[in-house]
């Protein structure tokens, strides 16, 4: 299945590519959806057919893959003109979380030599079941906990995307307890049981529930975790939290001991069953550990280690409140740290292709080179600009998002100027701007 369209691919790559004679680049590109796993030598399409071009002349035109990835999954059969599959496609690995997977391609074929942009949609297929880091959890409740009380469970992980994902769960049938899952911003499904009839810790110390996650493939897949509930005794009230979810923001150069927020809980509780520290949710990943810690005492919320919004972009995790009473109750909450980009990566020029000589007959507008941008950045500080300077009988051409063509602009003369060495700068939008100079000599 293929799409033709106008739309970028976002993920800018470099280019420049110095050519003699004609260039000719086209704007529609091409998209073929395939779905992942797909076996090796699988026929994605006939790129050859596609792009119009006559069968038996693609093997002497040399019709090949300039991939924008480190990774070939994708080969051309030069007699057939078919795109085929030629590694093993896992959608997870390449786009994680992402509801979108594409991989982008650019062919080549010469005589006259010419850049066709081609995306792969890769579709995800239900190959991952949801399932639990902790097979078999312990809860402890106080048997004095009032009906209605609330306590969060552990959420499964499913790493497909869409209908495939993780959809739902369900609680084996018990006296005392319910399932309700909470749905968080971005999708985030946290299950929580709810304590419907009051414990007895004299007729039943133990109870044992079975929670399933389930997704929303066909057919099902599921992944279970066993809740062992140990019913104790003591301190009736437990501590309560402020806000249901704190939000915060960050910048990504924030220096080791910068406060992002602070989490506060109440107890009415007097005396000891009433002090209250703060904690990480047991089920927080060591992602999360890594770059925040909780101070017990105060519950500030403390950047310990690096941010990066081009590795992570925001937090979310699960904290709580614990008092000092025997048994101890806790109180939950969830806090949601946005990390800022800052211009903190400069825009990239990668040349790739030999320069080929330009006859000094060319006619005024003859495609040079090819030329492709990058910023890791995002927003206006990965907006790039880029230029040559106006001294040079050439100039820039817009093909489409962060290409450009390097054409004639003006008559060439050999025995004038044999040879030019042009700067070619890219800046950011980001302030102050970051820039990055390459020479190209033609």
């Amino acid at each position: 299945m293929r799409h033709k369209g106008n739309r970028g691919w976002k993920r800018a790559a470099f280019w420049l590519l110095c050519l003699s004679g004609w260039w000719k680049t086209v704007g529609a590109q091409i998209r073929y959806t395939i779905a992942e796993e797909v076996k090796e030598g699988s026929v994605v399409g006939n790129i050859a057919k596609d792009l119009g071009f006559d069968l038996s002349h693609i093997a002497d035109r040399k019709l090949r893959i300039a991939s924008e990835s480190s990774r070939q999954y994708f080969g051309v059969d030069s007699e057939k003109g078919e795109l085929t599959v030629s590694g093993r496609i896992d959608r997870e690995a390449l786009c994680g979380q992402n509801v979108k997977c594409l991989l982008p391609l650019q062919i080549i074929i010469e005589e006259p030599l010419q850049l066709h942009r081609v995306e792969i949609e890769i579709q995800d297929i239900n190959d991952n079941a949801p399932s639990f880091h902790t097979k078999d959890g312990v809860l402890k409740i106080a048997e004095s906990a009032a009906v209605g009380s609330r306590f969060p469970l552990e959420s499964a992980e499913d790493p497909d995307v869409g209908k495939n994902s993780l959809k739902s769960y369900s609680l084996n049938t018990n006296e005392h307890f319910r399932l309700n899952v909470k749905t968080f911003e971005g999708g985030r499904k946290v299950p929580e049981l709810i304590l419907d009839k009051p414990l007895d810790r004299e007729k039943q110390p133990v109870h044992k529930l079975i929670l399933t996650a389930l997704d929303g493939g066909d057919p099902v897949r599921s992944g279970t975790t066993l809740i062992k509930i140990i019913v104790e005794d003591s301190n009736d009230n437990e501590p309560q939290f402020e806000l249901q979810t704190y939000k915060a923001s960050v910048q990504e150069s924030a220096a080791v001991g910068i406060t992002v927020v602070t989490i506060k809980a109440t107890d009415l509780d007097e005396g000891i069953n009433g002090e209250i520290q703060y904690y990480f949710g047991v089920h927080t990943p060591e992602q999360v550990r890594n770059v925040f810690s909780v101070n017990p005492d105060t519950g500030e919320i403390t950047v310990i280690g690096k941010l990066d919004h081009e590795g992570t972009n925001s937090y979310t995790f699960d904290v709580c409140a614990k008092d000092k009473g025997q048994p101890k109750l806790e109180g939950h909450s969830s806090v949601q740290v946005l990390v800022i980009d800052e211009n903190d990566n400069p825009p990239e020029i990668i040349l790739t292709s030999l320069p080929n000589p330009v006859p000094e007959n060319a006619s005024v507008g003859t495609v040079v080179a090819l030329i492709n941008v990058m910023d890791l950045d995002s927003g206006e500080n990965g907006k790039v600009d880029l230029k040559i300077p106006p001294k040079f009988p050439f100039k820039l051409k817009p093909s489409f998002d962060n290409h450009y063509s390097l054409v004639t602009d003006s008559v060439l003369d050999r025995e004038s100027n044999p040879e030019y060495n042009i700067d070619i700068t890219a800046t950011d939008s980001g302030s102050p701007p970051l820039k990055h100079r390459k020479d190209y000599k033609c």
